[in-house]
């Protein structure tokens, strides 16, 4: 077994373990998971065959830095936009239940600590290491700041990105607030992504006008009609309601 093997558990274990921590409310819903992943793996597929067919301005590398960049800007517009659905959530749902859903955000919150630490911390590790390397305290001590460096990323970026991942999946554990608030945020989210990607890819991606279509809003929509079912399967077989 490859070494790092072992590390890549140690990261994924530790970011699932602060970024998956479900509420009492929370609905397991195995049809909904199952729907969610071959909804997930229809549209990698359907985006791979659109790209191979139709080609991209940078290549196969370029699709893979885009993945990259949407796991990372994903959590990120969640902490920016996402208080706005939250205040607006618990604003819309009934005023006698508003007190107890916003005694429920500690969660939420110390979630989105942990990520921000998380980043300011990677941040502060490149930027401490490579002040350490540029003032050249010597070849024996630069090889030390270097291994540490190398040993450390090989955690903490495996760790930054399952961490990217699962605040994303499960909305920074805002189902301890209400059931229904992941599926509400993953909804919000997945629009602003696909705004986000139009704008920094200046424009539509390659191929004729429907596939073009199909490629920017086939995603979002199949999320919003994924999320929407959920939202009422958690009404009407589970009694999850927004309003009463």
């Amino acid at each position: 077994m490859s070494p790092l093997i072992p590390v890549l558990r140690s990261a994924r274990r530790r970011a699932e373990a602060i970024f998956n921590r479900p509420g009492a409310g929370h609905v397991a819903d195995r049809l909904v998971s199952r729907v969610q992943l071959w909804r997930a793996l229809a549209g990698a597929a359907a985006t791979l065959y659109l790209i191979y067919t139709y080609g991209a301005d940078e290549g196969w590398s370029g699709v893979a830095n885009d993945g990259v960049v949407k796991l990372i800007l994903a959590p990120l517009l969640l902490i920016f936009t996402g208080p706005l659905v939250v205040l607006g959530f618990i604003r819309y749902v009934p005023a006698e239940h508003r007190s107890e859903l916003r005694s429920r955000l500690r969660a939420p919150l110390k979630a989105v600590g942990w990520y921000v630490g998380i980043l300011v911390g990677v941040g502060l590790v490149l930027a401490g290491s490579a002040l350490l390397l540029k003032q050249n305290y010597g070849v024996l001590l630069n090889g030390l700041v270097a291994l540490a460096l190398l040993l450390g990323l090989i955690w903490l970026l495996p760790f930054m990105l399952f961490a990217s991942a699962y605040a994303a999946r499960y909305a920074f554990n805002t189902s301890t607030v209400h059931a229904a608030l992941p599926a509400v945020l993953t909804v919000v989210l997945v629009w602003e992504l696909t705004l986000c990607s139009v704008a920094l890819e200046g424009g539509l991606p390659h191929g004729p006008p429907a596939a073009q279509w199909c490629a920017v809003l086939g995603g979002p929509v199949s999320v919003t009609a994924v999320a929407l079912w959920e939202l009422h399967r958690m009404r009407t077989r589970y009694g999850v309601r927004i309003r009463a």
